[in-house]
């Protein structure tokens, strides 16, 4: 991954970082020592125009993103932006008309579940399986290639573009690149292997699977590296390149320097996402995980075996905006203090299903083993105890797919829960780190983009440059109260 150096490189370079989430899109200025030295962020509005139906106006999303970068540029100073990386909410997808540059309908979310239906009947048809090896992903709405199908069958403007040679397809990076660049239509290679268009093994979409889900080829962006240089922009007064593009997961995994096959991260975020680097072996997966593209430079590929929860932190917000539990999320720690423990009560958090490695749609949440000793602080532990629960679920799959960890890297805003983090190394018997800047995802495209641009000569030497310092959290639970609680999620587990 080595790049020859560039012949001035100056401490006070920036990078330029636009982090375009699912509820929120931000940009951040990191200099090469990985410390924020300016970020302005703006709310994205969310639609929900029927049930399991969720959408973005991706006009805003480019304009609310823009207006962010101008604003940190400003504050930074073009000249002082060396490169440009970008981050994004994976699998959402957008369409637009490739002459005018203008959305032709609302971007379908990752969170949409609009094609169950099609999704379903590709099932019963007999393909997943061979979708599975050929992608590493499963026949579930949360990919983007039914989201695709369903905006040509059901938007006429889509269709109509489609026919006149005129419509572009792509994910969040691939519009805002488009966007900045004038007209770039390229993808990466992390978020364009979220799609189901994308062999593991293939540099370019397929033909094939394009036809299976019925999505035009032509439409679609060129696959490119995740860093290097990629495209360029002179929306800010001069020609900065865009040297650094990663789906969010992906980047939070490069945020952390899991660059050796093995390092495990897990973001706990909305949900949880668990990614395990596995070098340059397309990983295949027996226990209903995800392979996935971690990285690509000069066409090589580092894939990552990946365990996705839908439900961490949206728990928690759930016990404080639907049942009135909390005042607010930080108070979850000092109540889990408070008590020695949960008394009994388990949470199962399947507000929408279970993810990996159950993949059960029809899964709902439950709370069992109430008494009327159960009180908020009792509830509380237990909605933190289950984010231990889930990843102890993913960790067995990951280890029968031979990918068993070592220690687990965390970041999130869930993460920054010390008592949190403890017990995910208590419940889970291995070392867990959290870095001092949890703010991972953002990091990851910075360091994708400096080494992309030249400014250092691996991703391993500006990761040890951008990182910082971390904390460690060794296990100290008794095995009795481990297996007692393991053994209790299991009963609920069933249940729910």
């Amino acid at each position: 991954m080595g790049r020859a150096m560039p012949h001035v490189t100056r401490m006070s370079d920036y990078i330029l970082v636009l982090d375009s989430g699912t509820t929120s899109t931000r940009a951040i200025a990191f200099d090469l020592a990985g410390k924020v030295a300016s970020v302005a962020q703006r709310g994205l509005t969310q639609h929900y125009p029927r049930p399991g139906w969720v959408e973005h106006d991706a006009q805003e999303i480019w304009r609310l993103t823009f207006d962010c970068a101008q604003q940190v540029v400003a504050e930074v100073g073009a000249d002082r932006v060396a490169a440009i990386g970008i981050t994004n909410q994976r699998e959402t997808i957008v369409a637009w008309d490739r002459e005018t540059g203008e959305p032709l309908a609302r971007a379908i979310v990752w969170q949409d579940r609009r094609t169950a239906d099609f999704c379903a009947g590709l099932k019963e048809q007999g393909h997943e399986p061979e979708v599975q090896r050929r992608t590493g992903l499963l026949l579930d709405p949360y990919f983007s290639a039914s989201k695709m199908r369903w905006l040509l069958d059901n938007e006429g403007q889509v269709r109509a573009a489609a026919e006149a040679g005129r419509l572009a397809l792509g994910t969040v990076e691939s519009w805002l690149v488009w966007k900045l660049s004038g007209g770039a239509h390229v993808s990466d290679a992390s978020n364009a292997s979220r799609t189901q268009l994308l062999p593991l093994d293939g540099a370019q979409f397929d033909e094939d699977l394009c036809e299976l889900f019925g999505v035009p080829a032509a439409a679609l962006p060129h696959v490119v590296d995740t860093h290097g240089p990629l495209a360029e922009t002179n929306l800010f007064g001069r020609i900065i390149p865009i040297t650094g593009l990663a789906g969010d997961q992906q980047a939070a995994t490069i945020g952390q320097a899991c660059f050796v096959h093995g390092e495990t991260k897990a973001t706990y975020g909305t949900g949880a996402f668990v990614l395990t680097n596995m070098g340059e072996n397309i990983p295949r997966s027996a226990n209903r995980l995800l392979g996935t593209v971690l990285m690509q430079d000069r066409g090589r590929r580092t894939y990552a075996l990946e365990g996705s929860v839908f439900v961490a932190g949206s728990l928690v917000q759930w016990l404080r905006d639907s049942l009135g539990l909390l005042s607010s999320a930080a108070e979850t720690e000092a109540l889990a203090r408070s008590v020695p423990d949960s008394g009994g009560v388990t949470i199962v958090p399947a507000l929408s299903g279970l993810g990996a490695p159950h993949w059960r749609a029809d899964a709902r949440g439950a709370i069992m083993g109430l008494s009327f000793a159960s009180g908020r602080a009792q509830i509380a532990r237990a909605a933190l105890e289950a984010m231990a629960h889930q990843t102890m679920d993913l960790a067995r799959a990951f280890a029968a797919d031979g990918a068993p960890w070592q220690r687990l890297r965390i970041d999130g805003g869930m993460s920054a829960n010390d008592w949190m983090a403890q017990d995910l190394a208590d419940v889970l018997e291995i070392k867990v780190e959290r870095p001092d800047m949890v703010e991972t995802t953002a990091l990851g495209a910075g360091i994708l983009a400096a080494t992309g641009a030249g400014l250092f000569a691996s991703l391993d030497e500006a990761a040890s440059a951008m990182r910082g310092s971390v904390r460690h959290f060794c296990p100290t639970m008794a095995p009795g109260v481990r297996a007692e609680r393991l053994a209790r999620w299991q009963s609920a587990l069933a249940a729910a």
